[in-house]
């Protein structure tokens, strides 16, 4: 047996605010259900949706449950926060105070350091991308090292500087520039 539709709506109500509104799947939601207000089968409300018969049943159910605002689609809400308000702050004053060598074996925080912290601390399971996304939304930032090449020679990278004012006064003292020849494509010898 079908689920019948609510009561205090009627196909000329629901064509109208499919009309007004400017989300498109729920305009086409809308309008499969006038087509049911109106007599269609719920298969024929199904071909207008571009759907299933048991995804129109999903509609009824929503639609009889929030009325048009239960067509829009929202983002389905996740799986809850493993950690508490009580966790984040002691995370936090855990990442102030900073670890202590001797006690904590590290001498610098990092994600997999504050996951095995938590987890003896608090027996709090949690991944590495969860604990980035948390300590982001508690203001910190990670922090490296800029990386450098262990074979870098500082005297080969001073050869190949480049100083502004000495260079800049060079060309512009030079022909090229003066001649215009600088603004083609192609170099021109013998000119």
């Amino acid at each position: 047996m079908a689920i019948p539709l609510r009561s205090d709506f009627d196909a000329s109500q629901l064509g109208a605010v499919a009309r007004k509104t400017r989300n498109a799947p729920q305009a086409r939601r809308l309008l499969a259900l006038a087509a049911i207000y109106e007599g269609a089968s719920r298969t024929a409300a199904a071909r207008i949706g571009g759907v299933t018969l048991q995804i129109v049943r999903d509609w009824v159910l929503k639609f009889n449950a929030q009325g048009p605002d239960g067509l829009i689609d929202c983002k389905p809400p996740g799986q809850p926060s493993r950690l508490t308000d009580a966790h984040r702050s002691a995370l936090a004053a855990m990442i102030e105070s900073g670890p202590f060598p001797a006690v904590h074996g590290v001498v610098r925080w990092r994600l997999v350091d504050l996951i095995q912290w938590l987890w003896d601390e608090h027996r709090v399971p949690i991944s590495k991308q969860t604990l980035s996304r948390e300590v982001r939304a508690l203001g910190y930032r990670k922090l490296s090292a800029r990386p450098r090449h262990h074979a870098k020679s500082e005297a080969a990278v001073a050869v190949f500087k480049i100083y502004g004012p000495a260079v800049r006064c060079k060309r512009a003292v030079s022909g090229w520039m003066r001649d215009g020849s600088h603004q083609s494509i192609r170099p021109q010898y013998g000119a």
